[in-house]
């Protein structure tokens, strides 16, 4: 990197690769980079979250250090990242917090978990909490509903708080209006790209991740990770069904549908959050931003002692250790939920934003060429 100053060294950048070019097949950002002539602030911060961070225009690029020029995009597009989600973090004190982010979410992990399992050993008589339990409600005699539910929905609205007003101010920053923000049609195309993950493909032939070499193991793994949380949201989702409408209380058999579609996806989960793990001890250093090490591995760890700990529960909930589990499980989720909105999660919704506003970029300037 030749400057300090991200947005100059970002800027820098991005005006060599407008003139050079070479890499505009690889993914989104260089189409986009090339219907700007300069580049502002704005047109910056959308940039640097629609780059996917595939790194195929680092290996490939003829300006790349030891050339002079030192031209290394994933990073300069990395640092003004981190940058993004500190400059609009709501409340603006979370954004001071956000570059320690690793060390926040493992105190919020930690003591959420230590609170739980305290306030469960002193609450609870000993003889409920560590007798064996099996049947309907059997989670319910030894945490009660409301205890269970209450501080998971307030955290969960301090997730989306936060994070939510967050996501409108980067919005408003790129220049966009509620009511492109609203039109379907954008979110169509942002959504296929999600599903897909299509800009992790590196044109065609994959990342160059953990190296130089071409795999698609990086997107394989995110793969897992997304697809894994969309079936644990929907086992969530049939439980409550089921909880509140057919008044069938948990813990469900292993064969209904909650349990399967949890142990699917927290499978996917725990295999992709390792499986990135390991390509992140693996990866070379140079097209990263290093500060952000610290929030990338803090999550993939929450999100696999999450998994771990509730397969645990799950193997042992007919024991006298059920209890325990269950409130070592609720205390990392929580923790989680806390640490949201300082933590490396953010990057989706941000990145999906860009994707939107790419999608809003890319139709216009069809109907533009569309003959007359």
């Amino acid at each position: 990197m030749v400057g300090d100053d991200p947005w100059k060294e970002a800027q820098r950048a991005m005006t060599i690769c407008n003139a050079c070019r070479y890499c505009e097949g690889f993914c989104a950002v260089f189409p986009a980079m090339e219907l700007r002539r300069t580049f502002t602030p704005s047109d910056l911060m959308y940039l640097s979250n629609l780059c996917h961070n595939c790194r195929a225009c680092y290996y490939a690029c003829q300006y790349a250090p030891p050339h002079q020029f030192m031209l290394n995009v994933p990073r300069a597009m990395a640092e003004l990242r981190s940058l993004t989600y500190r400059e609009m973090a709501v409340p603006r004190a979370l954004g001071r917090l956000m570059g320690k982010s690793s060390l926040f979410t493992s105190i919020a992990v930690l003591s959420a978990t230590l609170l739980t399992v305290s306030t469960t050993l002193w609450s609870v008589p000993e003889e409920v909490l560590f007798s064996s339990w099996r049947g309907e409600g059997a989670f319910y005699r030894v945490i009660p509903y409301p205890s269970m539910v209450l501080p998971f929905c307030i955290l969960f609205a301090w997730a989306i708080w936060t994070v939510g007003a967050s996501l409108l101010r980067f919005w408003k920053k790129m220049g966009q209006d509620l009511g492109s923000l609203l039109d379907p049609r954008f979110h169509l195309k942002a959504l296929r790209d999600v599903a897909s993950l299509r800009y992790l493909g590196g044109g065609g032939h994959g990342c160059n991740y953990p190296g130089e070499r071409f795999s698609h193991a990086r997107r394989w793994l995110h793969q897992l990770v997304f697809w894994g949380s969309l079936l644990c949201l929907a086992s969530t989702a049939i439980a409550a069904f089921y909880d509140h409408f057919l008044q069938w209380k948990a813990p469900y058999p292993l064969w209904s549908l909650p349990v399967s579609l949890g142990i699917l996806g927290g499978a996917g989960i725990l295999a992709g959050s390792c499986g990135l793990m390991l390509l992140k001890v693996r990866m070379d250093p140079v097209p990263s931003d290093p500060k952000t090490l610290g929030m990338d591995i803090s999550l993939l760890s929450v999100l696999s002692l999450i998994c771990a700990s509730g397969f645990l529960l799950l193997w042992l909930r007919d024991t006298g250790t059920m209890g325990i589990l269950l409130a070592v499980h609720l205390g990392i989720v929580g923790g989680f939920f806390l640490s949201i909105p300082l933590g490396k999660l953010v990057h989706g919704p941000y990145r999906y934003l860009a994707l939107v506003r790419n999608a809003i970029e890319q139709m216009g300037n069809d109907r533009q060429h569309e003959p007359t």
